[in-house]
């Protein structure tokens, strides 16, 4: 197998000269080696070690991932992040009522006082990265079997955790790269007590919602703020009203000087999953047979929650968070669809797998080894298609869309405890039980869930292949005359946990509660359906999945060894990242060509009053006709959103848009609808990555609402003045982050 010559990776990639600027999720780590030419070429004025140091405060001292899913930037000296309203949605909402409708009204801590504790929420901290790739493979040989491996891999990384050295209150990651050929390892530090500072409203921070998701131009103010509480000590802490605000190692400074077109850009986060070396079989199968099923289930779930949403202000706020989740991977799989089919996707793969192939056969080691990939790709892809589309469409009905079954699967596990270890295996979980019906009837509506069932069983029956469908199911819809009204009707009818006041009420006897459950006309039907799924679809499906897995770590080895002159960045696996690139406009397609950078006036030209999407607050149209913009204007204009060819995806959400000197101009929270396929198929040409300009964001808290506490303790600077006013010097080595 020669991994160990394969996975000198550090050592390999500096023969690759092939790059697309703007392509690729790099490892902080390795920068110096790989990307720090390239970047300072590009107009980068730092150093890779400003980026990333474990001798001294670096760029990345000042990145957290958030919530487990986001990124965040610390921006001052005080604990103070910035996120995207999205990612800090679920906890505005959470303090949000009809009384304090924060969600549409905004929320600004004019004091530390004021801030709100978000119990559950957690940031994270890189502390250090270490290759341990080659501890993670001692006694991997090419004659084990996968399960050999792994076993052998995975004993190997037990004992590094066991051996590496860390601080009490930190914790290690080890995560494989490059399919499982590679091994890094992350040493964490996780603040648990993070309380919200400040929050647009929502016809700012969430501005063109569903209409202008994945869409440029965009006019989003998407932001919010929170603040990073440690104890006295600035170690992690629980929450504590004693804690105080945590102190970083670094924090971003804030440039005023915006952007202008072919300005380097970073962007640093945690990108969550990228598939950039699947072969050509597979991108045609998600793009063309999985994505439209996905869709067109959300389709109808959508509409039924826009149209409710729309009616009722109480609605709106118990559903704006579920609405934003099911609708945001929505429209990124129709433009995914739509990019790949634009840019030829499908046929580059075929392209470059031709190539491959090539030189495959014309290398009798190589042939041996590889001759047979691509045609086992598409042997497996066209077996277990069929299970991944009936695999899809059961997913939407039971874990997305219809939260009557979302609570069937949470009281499944439950029930299943309770009928292997009894009563006593269940009792001291019932409050936890508790708060979770507590919290999810706070946000639930039963009349919109029906509809909902209603319409997604349709598709299940009518969709979903026949030998696929749960036989219980069968016989229900067609008691019910094949009326799938009738058929929800009946399903809510029958079942009590809908209904908050019933199910808190059983709760108090949890033996009588699980018996009840077990007979519950919902639970035997939801039930009836993933058991079915799992023995007709998921024992099939899931033996070729690992197969397919399989295959993936090979392909990725073979690319590297039969393309030595190309540069391969690892996919996304929610690990830190740098992706860096331009302010850049694109021609979109015939005669649309668009600008990188979109006004205020914009918005006046989007406003319609009163509307779910597009309504304006009366205090920024005063601001505009005034144009009292402050320091944060140009040119008697405001700026709000840029676009740039950083590859980003989701993750990247609040990471922070980086300039040459290291100074935060803006917060990445979304891609162009023609650039979304970047997670399967990288286009240079569409590929871009949009960002709220930090001048819009400062505007919004000073001008806005008023905040100006936090725009005292933030340090603003202007880079490209001082640049124009320094006296030329003769250079004396490597340049600095500058945050004049």
């Amino acid at each position: 197998m020669h991994l160990i010559k394969l996975l000198s990776i550090g050592g390999l990639l500096l023969l690759f000269t092939q790059a697309y600027a703007g392509e690729g999720m790099w490892l902080p780590l390795l920068l110096k080696q790989l990307n720090e030419a390239e970047m300072q070429a590009m107009g980068m004025k730092m150093s890779a070690e400003d980026i990333y140091s474990v001798n001294k405060g670096s760029l990345k001292d000042a990145i957290v991932q958030f919530g487990g899913g986001c990124t965040a930037e610390v921006i001052s000296g005080q604990g103070l992040i910035l996120t995207n309203h999205h990612c800090g949605y679920g906890q505005i909402q959470s303090h949000s009522s009809v009384d304090k409708n924060y969600l549409d009204n905004g929320f600004w801590a004019k004091s530390l006082q004021e801030e709100l504790p978000n119990p559950g929420l957690s940031v994270t901290f890189i502390v250090r990265i270490e290759d341990v790739t080659t501890a993670a493979l001692v006694g991997v040989n090419a004659d084990m079997s996968d399960k050999e491996r792994q076993s052998r891999i995975d004993k190997n990384l037990n004992e590094l955790r066991n051996t590496t050295a860390k601080e009490t209150y930190q914790e290690l990651l080890v995560r494989p790269f490059y399919k499982g050929n590679q091994y890094f390892l992350f040493v964490t530090e996780t603040y648990r007590d993070v309380r919200l500072v400040g929050a647009p409203p929502s016809a700012i921070g969430k501005f063109g919602a569903d209409t202008d998701n994945w869409v440029w131009p965009r006019h989003t103010g998407d932001f919010s703020m929170f603040r990073i509480y440690a104890g006295k000590d600035n170690k992690p802490a629980d929450f504590s009203a004693d804690n105080v605000p945590f102190q970083p190692k670094h924090f971003f400074p804030i440039s005023l000087d915006g952007v202008a077109k072919g300005d380097f850009t970073m962007v640093f986060g945690f990108p969550g999953r990228t598939d950039e070396y699947l072969p050509a079989i597979a991108v045609d199968v998600m793009a063309n047979v999985l994505n439209p099923i996905r869709t067109g289930m959300r389709d109808k779930s959508l509409a039924i929650i826009d149209e409710a949403m729309r009616k009722d202000t109480k609605t709106k706020i118990q559903y704006a968070a579920k609405q934003s989740r099911i609708a945001n991977s929505w429209k990124k799989w129709l433009g995914e669809t739509q990019g790949i089919q634009k840019t030829g996707g499908v046929d580059r793969k075929k392209k470059l797998e031709a190539e491959f192939m090539q030189r495959v056969n014309a290398n009798p080691e190589w042939k041996l080894k590889y001759g047979t990939l691509l045609s086992d790709f598409d042997r497996l892809w066209k077996e277990i298609t069929p299970y991944a589309q009936s695999r899809d469409y059961v997913s939407e009905v039971s874990s997305v869309n219809i939260e009557l079954f979302q609570v069937v699967n949470t009281l499944s596990r439950y029930v299943t405890m309770y009928e292997n270890n009894g009563l006593s295996a269940v009792e001291g979980r019932m409050d936890q039980l508790r708060k979770y019906f507590e919290g999810f009837y706070k946000n639930y509506n039963a009349q919109i869930d029906e509809r909902i069932l209603a319409a997604l069983m349709e598709q299940y029956f009518n969709e979903v292949k026949l030998e696929h469908l749960s036989p219980y199911a069968l016989e229900q819809i067609a008691f019910a005359g094949k009326d799938y009204s009738v058929f929800a009707q009946t399903v809510f009818a029958k079942s009590f946990l809908d209904n908050e006041a019933d199910v808190m009420a059983a709760l108090a006897e949890p033996a009588a509660f699980f018996q009840r459950v077990k007979q519950d006309y919902a639970f035997v039907l939801a039930r009836d359906i993933s058991s079915t799924l799992e023995q007709k679809v998921l024992n099939n499906y899931n033996p070729l999945r690992t197969q397919l897995d399989l295959l993936e770590r090979k392909y990725m080895s073979a690319l590297m060894e039969v393309f030595p002159e190309r540069r391969f960045y690892p996919d996304a696996n929610s690990t830190l990242r740098v992706t860096y690139g331009q302010v850049d406009d694109y021609q979109a397609r015939d005669a649309v060509h668009y600008d990188h950078m979109t006004y205020l006036s914009g918005i006046m030209e989007k406003y319609v009053p009163g509307d779910y999407e597009f309504d304006v607050p009366e205090r920024l149209r005063e601001l505009y006709q005034l144009k009292d913009y402050g320091p944060y204007g140009e040119n008697g204009k405001q700026p709000v959103c840029f676009i740039g060819s950083n590859h980003t995806t989701g993750g990247n959400s609040g990471s922070p848009a980086i300039d040459a000197y290291g100074n935060l101009i803006g917060l990445n929270f979304d891609r162009t609808w023609e650039g979304t396929m970047s997670d399967l198929n990288y286009d240079a040409s569409i590929c871009r990555n949009i960002m709220v300009d930090i001048r819009y964001v400062l505007f919004i808290v000073d001008k806005f609402a008023g905040a100006s506490n936090l725009i005292q303790e933030m340090k603003l600077v202007h880079p490209k003045q001082a640049v124009k006013t320094e006296k030329p010097k003769a250079s004396k080595g490597k340049s600095k982050v500058k945050t004049n």
